[in-house]
């Protein structure tokens, strides 16, 4: 199926077009026809399926369209997400998708003075993208109405559970218009995110890709039992014989992921940490030099992941596994995309190997184990 025949307008190809973006993903192939028209859409898929452009392409197209032209005067579209990461990386997805329409776009998130946000609003902005804080911040302060909204799109809803952000989006829901349509997100279905779908969506066409147990064939998986002592020790030996262009680490604890980056810095391999703790300027920081392969090595925590997009990463290690095993799958799938093979490495501590065991049971893969020859 291709882009035409989904009726998407020549801008929004030409501008997809000039970028590479290699199109239609399975989500997309999915959800755009029925949004498309209008209808509500409950999405299971999580980051790296393209669901960005599966919300966002549909949006701009009715926006381009629209016979009242806007000109920005008022948000129309509103997209709620987690982080400020994945905020900005949804914010430049949309960039590019509507590079020639006319449409404006705005993201806003915490972490960073409100000065530069509050000024690109009142310049008027068609799109908004937001984190829930920040959001309920501007709107107390009077710089943002809910009430001309005609698209809502709640991405990564478990997520927003996981980081406690439901009463946030309890409190906007009641701000938004009655008539609109609702695009709602989620990798994974626990019952307050059911529940929460059920009441806010009208009769949604439910659209599933990349079940949670499903792993990415070109992703070769290894596991090595070691002494939680000596894990370092394994990953600069690792890094150093291997040398990979670009690895993301993943530790369990803010306070971990800032040790990790310690010990590899006194080792010379060059590396940074992003967590909730750090400033949005040094986590924007390193996501670019981690992009630009300035640095070849990320350690990031779960929360602090969502959103990170890289082009043929090489590795992923699970510095420590996961509590979660549908976490595992997601870590590793950051890797292994496009056809592209893949590295994912784990650590297991002997008081780790309970973990393992549910990993193994949800993939249906006992990993292969290895030792310090990769």
């Amino acid at each position: 199926m291709t882009f035409k025949e989904l009726s998407i307008i020549e801008p929004i190809l030409k501008a997809l077009h000039e970028k590479g973006y290699e199109i239609p993903t399975p989500i997309q192939e999915q959800a755009i026809p029925p949004a498309l028209t209008h209808r509500d859409l409950l999405g299971l898929a999580q980051t790296g399926t393209g669901k960005t452009a599966a919300f966002a392409i549909p949006i701009i197209q009715h926006l381009s369209q629209a016979k009242d032209k806007n000109n920005g005067k008022n948000i129309r579209a509103l997209i709620l997400t987690p982080t400020r990461e994945l905020a900005i990386q949804i914010s430049e997805c949309i960039h590019d998708y509507a590079k020639y329409t006319g449409i404006r776009h705005t993201v806003i998130f915490g972490g960073v003075k409100q000065l530069a946000q509050t000024d690109a609003l009142r310049r008027g902005t068609d799109i908004l993208v937001a984190t829930p804080g920040r959001l309920l911040d501007l709107m107390k302060q009077g710089f943002i109405r809910l009430d001309a909204i005609q698209y809502f799109v709640l991405d990564e809803a478990d997520r927003m559970l996981d980081m406690g952000f439901i009463h946030d989006i309890k409190r906007i829901l009641p701000k938004l218009p009655k008539q609109k349509q609702t695009l709602f997100f989620s990798a994974t279905m626990p019952d307050a995110i059911a529940a929460l779908s059920a009441s806010i969506l009208n009769r949604p066409v439910r659209v599933e890709v990349t079940p949670a147990s499903s792993v990415v064939e070109t992703i070769k998986q290894q596991v090595f039992f070691v002494e939680k002592q000596e894990k370092k020790n394994l990953l600069i030996q690792l890094l150093r014989k291997q040398r990979p262009q670009s690895t993301l680490v993943f530790s369990r604890t803010k306070h971990g992921a800032d040790k990790i980056a310690r010990i590899l810095c006194k080792a010379g391999i060059g590396s940074e940490a992003i967590h909730g703790n750090k400033s949005q300027n040094a986590r924007q920081r390193a996501l670019v030099d981690f992009k630009s392969n300035k640095i070849g090595v990320l350690i990031a925590t779960d929360i602090a992941a969502r959103g990170i997009d890289v082009n043929q990463l090489e590795w992923v290690i699970n510095y420590d596994l996961p509590d979660v095993p549908e976490t595992y799958v997601h870590r590793i799938g950051r890797t292994g995309r496009a056809g592209n093979a893949g590295t994912a490495l784990s650590f297991c501590s002997q008081d780790e190997q309970p973990l393992l065991k549910d990993i193994q049971r949800l993939t249906g893969k006992k990993l292969t184990v290895a030792s310090v020859a990769v």
